[in-house]
């Protein structure tokens, strides 16, 4: 048996071309459409007024943290501007820029919406959405505007859910 010499198989197929990875179309489509409306307009706001403090806590969030927050006690990791932008604008910038960001521990994210004082009779605009949006993202666990010397009552300060 020592000087026999295997035989190659000769019913094995071999496939150049690999399976390409299984792409979930569907699942991708359904997470867009997710975050397309994830942040809804259709409700009843509270008037906003230009120089109204906006400010959230969800539930189980600490006192003494909020009060860091409202104090701005926490270093700003990121910031964006709203200014100068429309309700769709704003609020496609604003998915991008919640999803994307990742404040490290004792950081918070600033986002600056103006006051709204060239708005017409209407009110802020952004202002006045960007209230309703935080509050409905599930990253955000509190907000509070700003201290004057960072933007005042035309930004506020978003604590995030890592």
């Amino acid at each position: 048996m020592q000087d026999v010499t295997p035989l190659r198989p000769t019913n094995l197929v071999v496939h150049d071309n690999l399976k390409p990875p299984a792409i979930p179309v569907k699942t991708i489509e359904d997470e867009q459409q997710v975050i397309r409306d994830l942040l809804s307009d259709a409700y009843d706001p509270v008037e906003v007024q230009p120089g109204d403090m906006l400010f959230y806590q969800r539930p189980g969030i600490q006192h003494k943290v909020f009060r860091k927050l409202r104090a701005g006690q926490y270093r700003t990791a990121s910031e964006l501007d709203l200014h100068g932008l429309n309700a769709r604008q704003a609020k496609q910038r604003l998915l991008v820029f919640l999803h994307d960001a990742h404040p490290g521990i004792g950081e918070c994210v600033r986002i600056i919406h103006g006051k709204g004082n060239r708005s017409a009779h209407t009110g802020p605009v952004i202002k006045t959405k960007l209230n309703n949006w935080l509050r409905q993202h599930d990253r955000v666990l509190a907000f509070h505007s700003a201290r004057p010397i960072d933007g005042g009552t035309g930004a506020v300060y978003v604590l995030l859910r890592r």
